[in-house]
């Protein structure tokens, strides 16, 4: 409830022409104040006047007012410069630390927008809006999602950013632990992540001119070469390559429990992908550079498009053959990849490097791509807001997974829009 309390005082959602406080005296509100996420007062530099003089501090919202006594807060000096008590339910007056009486005022949510509230924060479906959606204005939906776009790719860059920091400016380190990552396709995301971090891109660069050292390399450090009673000539002569580029490294390799292969398509099992992972390596790595070079989606695609040979063309695992498959991604696949790592890249290094030029191509990557088929964007195209492009799929990815998902109805623009609305309404 408190948080509703704090939306309507934030934007002032009320009928601010009959406010007093409890002792009856006249309020007008000139500032609400900046919303605090931290700990101290609800809003920080709030200015109102209280029987015309004017007052500048902090607000602090509670449903009962004896909550302030259940906080503590008259003991604590952080709250000596509130100004104003808004509660919900007047049961007791409030002091700061020194004994000073603080002004109170009660602030009622309108029961249409409490009702509704509820409905969307508390007891909701996956999509608490879903039945409203058509009554909100389709520009007001696209622009939201054109906003959602940009804050999903800020948020992939923040990722991005901070190995930029460890790495030390290195693009190439960085741009193959994010490929790693995105090889592991969301199952294995982490297992794959954690694998380059503990190899780093310079020892194989060292070995880059033989597969069989980078296959050695990839599939040791994932735990896959521990069992030393495996019956395949294969296995044995990587586990042995292995044994000597971990002495001579000093790794530590993964256990094998990280992986997860339940409800994975053999093609999809992750030996497979570090063999395709060793085959991009192989010659040397210099994927980000082309990456900045490629003028369109094909030349992009083509940098992902490898083909496997010898013992993975008929081979998921170290166990029973299969039929030969040398093909390892379709465009589905690598079409993935460069959603969830070329233009997150390219995002990344516009913004690093103050070029309009790279965070623009970031966009139009997903803008030239088509969407993902998944359950989240099936379910927005159930209630009327479909996707036509990566752009869009991406964005109502961002608005579940962070609005949707975490009930953050009152920081989501089609929420507010339909709150406020509730509240107008209401007055």
């Amino acid at each position: 409830m408190e948080k509703l309390m704090q939306y309507i005082w934030q934007h002032q959602l009320l009928d601010t022409t009959h406010l007093v406080t409890t002792d009856g005296r006249r309020i007008q509100v000139i500032d609400a104040g900046r919303l605090n996420t931290h700990s101290g007062p609800d809003f920080f530099n709030a200015k109102v006047r209280i029987d015309g003089c004017m007052w500048v501090g902090n607000i602090e919202i509670h449903y009962r007012a004896s909550d302030w006594h259940r906080h503590k807060h008259h003991t604590d000096k952080a709250y000596d410069s509130v100004i104003l008590h808004v509660v919900e339910v007047d049961d007791v007056s409030v002091t700061r630390s020194n004994g000073e009486v603080i002004p109170q005022m009660i602030m009622r949510a309108a029961p249409t927008l409490q009702g509704n509230f509820k409905k969307l924060v508390e007891n909701a479906p996956m999509l608490p809006c879903g039945e409203r959606i058509p009554t909100i204005d389709k520009f007001f939906i696209t622009d939201w999602l054109n906003s959602l776009s940009i804050e999903r790719l800020q948020n992939k860059s923040e990722r991005i950013a901070s190995w930029l920091e460890l790495y030390k400016g290195n693009w190439e380190e960085v741009c193959y632990i994010t490929l790693a990552r995105n090889m592991g396709f969301g199952i294995n995301s982490d297992a794959f992540e954690r694998l380059a971090r503990s190899l780093p891109l310079s020892f194989l660069q060292k070995h880059a001119d033989s597969l069989f050292q980078l296959e050695a390399f990839l599939l040791g450090q994932a735990g896959f070469l521990a069992d030393t009673r495996r019956d395949d000539n294969y296995y044995t002569r990587l586990s042995g390559e292995y044994a000597f580029l971990q002495n001579k490294f000093g790794l530590t390799p993964l256990t094998e429990d990280v992986w997860k292969f339940f409800r994975l398509r053999p093609p999809n099992f992750p030996h497979r992908r570090l063999a395709m992972l060793a085959q991009y390596i192989h010659g040397g790595f210099s994927l980000f550079a082309r990456l900045c070079e490629a003028n369109s989606i094909e030349q992009m695609r083509s940098l992902f498009q490898v083909t496997l040979s010898g013992y993975w063309d008929n081979h998921y695992t170290f166990d029973a053959t299969t039929p030969r498959s040398t093909s390892v991604l379709g465009i589905s696949a690598i079409d993935i990849i460069l959603i969830n790592t070329v233009a997150p890249l390219l995002y990344a290094y516009g913004l690093y490097i103050g070029d309009e030029q790279y965070i623009d191509r970031a966009q139009w990557v997903w803008e030239s791509l088509r969407p993902e088929q998944n359950s989240i964007v099936h379910r927005f195209a159930a209630i009327g807001i479909e996707s036509h492009s990566a752009l869009d799929s991406q964005a109502v990815i961002q608005l579940y997974n962070e609005y949707c998902q975490k009930r953050k109805c009152l920081y989501c623009r089609i929420g507010h829009k339909l709150l406020s609305r509730d509240a107008i309404r209401e007055e």
